[in-house]
């Protein structure tokens, strides 16, 4: 899990309703997404990157060329490479794949059961919920100028003291900018915030 409390809830309903795993790539940008999650079982995974099923997924490619939900019965992409039957010795018997976002920063994000295929009302519920992920992640435009000086100084190595001492503030001070730029990147710790300033190009 993400240890977010605002994306926690929604990561823990999701897995609720796809019981045998999910993949979630959140704003994918320049071919990887700014954030991802996922639970699908460890075998599985490995087989999907020793096979780099990542370049012949057809549900990535259906993501990228359409917006909505689509059971992966219903895909209409070819599978020259039998992801889908590989799957199902895994146990991701049955998925799902929902897409949204513009293209530029497109959300796809994967679902699955052994036991039977998605109902049409979980197929809404889940699309609601990975639409609100999309939306409660979307990067920030930019961060203040005392966010950046902040999150700069900590990045190139100084101390809460040292940089609170080159900034002529209090070390609490200090701290409040680093926890706001932490809050508005939805970062856990200030180096995970650093990385994302860098990832956004907001640093």
């Amino acid at each position: 899990m993400s240890g977010m409390p605002t994306l926690d809830p929604i990561l823990h309903s999701l897995a609720l309703m796809a019981p045998a795993g999910y993949f979630i790539g959140l704003h994918i940008r320049y071919a990887s997404p700014l954030m991802q999650f996922s639970n699908y079982n460890q075998d599985w995974l490995d087989n999907y990157t020793e096979k780099a099923y990542a370049l012949r997924d057809p549900t990535i490619a259906w993501g990228f060329s359409k917006e909505g939900a689509c059971r992966w019965a219903d895909i209409d992409i070819p599978d020259p490479f039998g992801l889908f039957a590989e799957a199902r010795k895994f146990g991701l018997t049955f998925g799902l794949t929902v897409a949204c976002g513009p293209v530029r920063s497109r959300t796809i994000s994967s679902f699955a059961r052994s036991d039977r295929d998605f109902l049409d009302d979980e197929i809404e519920r889940i699309t609601h919920l990975v639409r609100r992920l999309h939306d409660i992640t979307e990067p920030p435009e930019s961060l203040t100028t005392a966010q950046i000086e902040a999150l700069r100084l900590i990045a190139a190595g100084d101390r809460h003291a040292a940089a609170a001492n080159k900034l002529n503030i209090s070390e609490s001070a200090l701290k409040a900018r680093l926890l706001s730029a932490r809050q508005k990147l939805l970062a856990r710790t200030t180096a995970e915030a650093i990385q994302r300033a860098k990832d956004y190009r907001l640093l």
